[in-house]
């Protein structure tokens, strides 16, 4: 530059002769440049290339490279440096008494081997695994998300883990996964739904850990998504099927009931009876509390149902009737003590394990805050059979 530049008033000064002098001058200065950086650079890149291959053929096992020195004294160096390298593995390679190669091909074969693994662990499981970065987004996704949801893997990859979650439940999974990576814990066990490529709502149990650099910084979360769908709608199945028979058992108590009150009103052909029982003598008759519990019985009800009487004592409700949940007890009490008096069909299991149809009464004390059950054992299916 500096001589392009002392060129100029030489040009001026001299006319035209004297430009023309110094843009031969110019031209000649710019050829022995190039000339000269072409030279150096055929000289540094060449060494580099070869170096690159033999490093190269090297990594693929091949220790009996020859490996050339050139004329640039850095270069050299490495070549040096990567000779000793090679003295040490054939060194190794000679102890340890196995072939050229074969560390290569292990390490490939090794690493084959686990990504096979891993291939059939994700496919045998009945869900698929996920990656995500620190955003949420995946980074991964195993080939049988396909199976389930019709997605592809190229689908998924790229989106957002809470673009596939129905809109109603992304709120709170943020949350969930907002927390876990705070605190550094695991999301366990969480049911949440997942739109698959059809617009169908599947159901997903979720397990995730989150992982971290070694700053502490999260990285993302690796997780597991577990087809629940059938487990789901199953126990969606099952609370229709419970409802279904809560109303069924409501029908067939009131219908029973009211069988007994057209026999009995038959049979005594006198005053209207309003449910509530006089005692008799081959009643079984108990006393017990608000929560069920017995507080006295008579030697009919303990023997109907195999006990001694201090067993008896000891008993709630909830434990001899087979068909009555605790629930269905206490708010039959509560009707009880609201009413007055409330009957219904019920079995009992007997201390052997048998069961006896009844016709029980409960009827609410007031002046002791104290309920009284009546129990007739009823012979209507035993006559049908």
């Amino acid at each position: 530059m500096c001589l392009t530049v002392s060129a100029i008033p030489i040009g001026i000064i001299g006319g035209i002769q004297g430009f023309r002098a110094s843009l031969w001058l110019l031209t000649l200065i710019f050829s022995v440049i190039l000339g000269v950086s072409f030279v150096i650079s055929y000289f540094i890149t060449r060494p580099l290339d070869r170096l690159t291959k033999n490093i190269d053929a090297i990594s693929k096992g091949r220790l009996d490279v020859n490996l050339e020195y050139g004329d640039i004294y850095e270069i050299n160096n490495l070549t040096d440096s990567l000779n000793r390298v090679m003295a040490s593995l054939k060194l190794a390679v000679h102890k340890v008494g196995i072939k050229k190669g074969e560390i290569f091909e292990d390490a490939v074969k090794t690493q084959e081997a686990l990504e096979k693994k891993q291939k059939d662990l994700f496919d045998s499981i009945r869900g698929w695994a996920w990656e995500t970065d620190k955003n949420g987004v995946y980074t991964f996704c195993s080939n049988n998300v396909l199976d389930i949801t019709g997605y592809k893997t190229s689908d998924v990859v790229g989106k957002s883990i809470f673009d596939f979650l129905p809109s109603e439940e992304v709120k709170k999974a943020k949350q969930i996964f907002e927390s876990a990576g705070k605190k550094k814990t695991p999301v366990k066990n969480f049911e949440n739904g997942f739109i698959s490529r059809n617009g169908e709502k599947k159901y997903v149990l979720t397990n995730a850990v989150p992982f971290y650099d070694d700053n502490g910084s999260l990285l993302g979360f690796r997780g597991v998504y577990t087809d629940i769908t059938y487990e789901k709608e199953a126990e969606e199945k099952i609370r229709e099927l419970k409802t279904e028979l809560s109303n069924l058992k409501m029908k067939v108590t009131e219908l029973l009931n009211e069988r007994d009150r057209k026999r009995l009103l038959r049979r005594e052909g006198k005053k209207k009876i309003d449910e509530k029982w006089s005692e008799h003598e081959f009643d079984s008759v108990f006393i017990f509390d608000e929560n069920a519990n017995i507080l006295d019985c008579n030697e009919n009800m303990y023997k109907l149902l195999g006990y001694s009487k201090s067993e008896m004592l000891s008993l709630n409700m909830a434990d001899f009737d087979a068909l009555e949940s605790k629930k269905d007890i206490l708010d039959k009490i509560k009707k009880a003590k609201k009413d007055g008096a409330v009957s219904f069909k019920t079995i009992h299991k007997r201390k052997d394990g048998s069961a006896v149809l009844v016709h029980e009464n409960l009827q609410y004390i007031k002046d002791k805050n104290e309920f009284k059950g009546i129990i007739r054992e009823d012979y209507s299916l035993k006559t049908a059979l």
